[in-house]
């Protein structure tokens, strides 16, 4: 199945410029710069569940293009998500991540665009407790957004009007990052940035090859650290 939103995806028209340089890196959150390892165990240990189940749960709504919460509704069907989530801070279960969750390329990569003079944004779809996380990291990166605490969310269309704004570039000059089409890829290109899609965790890898995603992303790349080269190619050739 293809990932929703990509079969009718048109891209707006390549714009003429002639000062193509990038300008800004965005970076998508989950399975991006962190592992959703964590995440989806806790769950699966507080639902009472073995966490193979739940990997392969959400696995099997992974490919059919589902949104992954539902792996949670399959457990417990009618599941309150936003409920639940509220249970677990009550008994000291909730949201948490470290420096473990980081993928490994994440602080070299980041660190190496803002050398390159490269805006470095995070924005992405998590809650405003992930933000203040990821903020407490000091990563090197100039702004960490979520999608709650802006109160829009992927793949909506204001989102990336948020990111444009937060990029303070031009949409061509801006470069969205992220591991998914339907939330990442297809939304950024018709808002006007440019795309590299990242071969990445359940999305990244089942969509890697899709021919739409492939015809979309002006990138496709399997590490954070190709972006330095990237960059360094492209505003040397524009």
């Amino acid at each position: 199945m293809r990932p929703r939103n990509g079969a009718a995806f048109r891209a707006r028209p390549e714009p003429s410029y002639a000062d193509k340089v990038i300008e800004a890196m965005v970076f998508d959150i989950g399975e991006t710069l962190i592992s959703d390892t964590r995440y989806w165990e806790s769950w699966a240990d507080w639902l009472g569940i073995p966490r193979h189940t739940m990997s392969a749960l959400v696995g099997a709504v992974v490919s059919q293009g589902r949104d992954n919460a539902d792996a949670l509704r399959l457990i417990r069907p009618g599941l309150d998500l936003p409920a639940a989530h509220a249970a677990r801070r009550t008994a000291g279960r909730g949201e948490f991540l470290d420096e473990s969750d980081l993928y490994p390329d994440v602080r070299p990569a980041l660190g190496g665009l803002r050398k390159l003079g490269i805006r470095v944004l995070v924005a992405g779809n998590q809650s405003a407790c992930a933000g203040e996380l990821l903020r407490g990291l000091d990563l090197p990166a100039d702004v960490i957004a979520t999608s709650e605490e802006w109160g829009v969310a992927k793949p909506s269309p204001e989102f990336f009007a948020r990111v444009v704004e937060l990029a303070q570039a031009e949409p061509h000059e801006i470069v969205y990052v992220g591991d998914h089409p339907a939330n990442d890829v297809f939304p950024a290109k018709h808002a006007g940035l440019r795309v590299a899609h990242l071969r990445r965790g359940p999305w990244g890898h089942l969509w890697a090859d899709d021919p739409e995603t492939v015809r979309v992303a002006d990138w496709r790349i399997g590490s954070l650290t190709d972006l330095s080269s990237i960059v360094s190619t492209w505003n040397v050739s524009a």
